[in-house]
């Protein structure tokens, strides 16, 4: 069933856990993801990012999101992550898309808090969620990193006094924050800095804080972030690195003579990333202790 953010944060806020919104470029990313939730019969988000547009249209690949959202037997929303201009969310949201990011991570405080009072203003009147950021995480959501293991001199913590004055100028209903995750593959363990969260749920009236590269993350790190206030975890590079793990595995396996057929491969790809998400959703739900 189609829901928007709000009923989600509610659930995880309820339960005290994290539901894990998972980029969904393709259908097998997508069919990999509502199925993982249908079995474990939890809510979900699914979401495409503004980055991903040449390789999947917000047209193309959000009206199939909205249409198995409405047919799932479980709570998805639908989300649109990284937005970078607010003409890209009036897309979304015209399409139906029940939940909005706005990443003003790269301009001045001032514009942010302007862009995102603008962007609020457009949720509302579509009865939809919004999500914003403050602080930066560094590397752009594309999921590659830089592949170089050097720190991310991009990437900025949040200032919880900060994150509480955006909160409350612009009626955010979850905020992203920087407390240590870099967006792609991790070269070196990530070192999170949990007191971050904390402070911002503290200054911020309780906001739910959404955690971005949550891939790679240990188990213990991510209970510890969620105990922390943690309620939104973005998760894809995984998922996609082990379906195309999967993939190259399936190719090398089939004998010289044999022909190569997508359908199979992608099948293959489909079923390693129900796996890996899977687990990601069991361990944001703490159903991995």
């Amino acid at each position: 069933m189609l829901v928007n953010l709000k009923t989600i944060l509610k659930f995880a806020e309820a339960h005290a856990c994290a539901v894990g919104s998972f980029n969904t470029p393709g259908l097998e990313a997508l069919s990999a993801v509502i199925g993982a939730a249908e079995a474990l019969e939890l809510p979900v988000i699914v979401q495409h990012a503004e980055c991903h547009e040449a390789i999947a249209p917000l047209a193309m690949v959000g009206s199939a999101m909205l249409q198995a959202a409405e047919r799932a037997t479980v709570p998805v929303c639908v989300h649109l992550d990284h937005g970078e201009t607010l003409a890209y969310l009036a897309r979304a949201l015209k399409l139906g898309f029940t939940s909005i990011m706005y990443d003003g991570s790269t301009v001045s405080y001032e514009e942010n808090v302007e862009n995102t009072q603008k962007a609020a203003a457009m949720a509302r009147e579509a009865g939809a969620s919004l999500e914003a950021e403050l602080g930066s995480m560094g590397r752009r959501e594309s999921g590659s990193g830089d592949h170089t293991g050097a720190e991310d001199e991009t990437k900025i913590y949040t200032d919880p006094k900060l994150a509480g004055e955006f909160v409350r100028a612009t009626g955010v209903d979850a905020l992203a924050c920087s407390f240590g995750t870099t967006h792609g593959i991790y070269l070196t363990a990530p070192r999170l800095d949990f007191g971050v969260v904390r402070a911002v749920r503290r200054e911020a009236g309780g906001i739910p804080v959404v955690m971005h590269g949550g891939s790679g993350v240990s188990a213990a790190d991510f209970h510890a972030a969620i105990a922390a206030g943690v309620r939104k975890v973005n998760y894809f590079t995984y998922m996609d690195k082990a379906g195309g793990t999967a993939a190259a595995e399936w190719v090398q396996k089939l004998p010289d003579s044999r022909p190569f057929f997508f359908t199979e491969i992608a099948a293959a790809a489909q079923r390693a990333m129900q796996e890996n998400v899977t687990a990601a959703m069991k361990m944001f739900a703490l159903q991995d202790c």
